[in-house]
């Protein structure tokens, strides 16, 4: 069967992972590893106040992580990680082919993503009312 690459975005409990950060962040390539998933890259992406408390959580750390896997076993990884109490939330989504190898090296901190083309600036209709007409203050 094809492995798919997937990204995780997990946001950690702050307090736990300030007082041990390899352990907590050091569990989710642990579970990936545990059901045949190849762990491409896995790293910080941000420590920042919630927009909502989940909880008693008011703060969380974000950790990312990229890897390969079979379709069949990422139901397995999601229930690990639903029930590790290190994890707060998480999201796993399928990274098409496409932008994969893209997302992976800027992750990896392999420069800045490449800008997008230039797409050329269509003005609007114009409106005859509005044209030449002065505010009144």
């Amino acid at each position: 069967m094809a492995q798919n690459v997937y990204e995780c975005m997990c946001i950690l409990d702050s307090n736990k992972y300030a007082q041990n950060p390899n352990g907590v962040s050091g569990q989710i390539p642990e579970v990936i590893a545990k059901h045949g998933g190849e762990v491409l890259v896995s790293r910080l992406y941000n420590e920042q106040k919630l927009a909502y408390p989940i909880g008693h959580h008011k703060k969380g750390t974000y950790w990312i992580t990229y890897f390969k896997l079979n379709s069949t076993d990422l139901i397995k990884i999601n229930a690990d990680l639903r029930i590790n109490e290190n994890i707060i939330r998480f999201l796993t989504l399928k990274i098409p082919e496409k932008v994969a190898g893209p997302l992976i090296e800027h992750a990896r901190g392999g420069g800045k993503p490449k800008p997008a083309e230039a797409v050329p600036v269509v003005a609007g209709p114009v409106i005859p009312e509005l044209e030449g007409e002065e505010t009144e203050e």
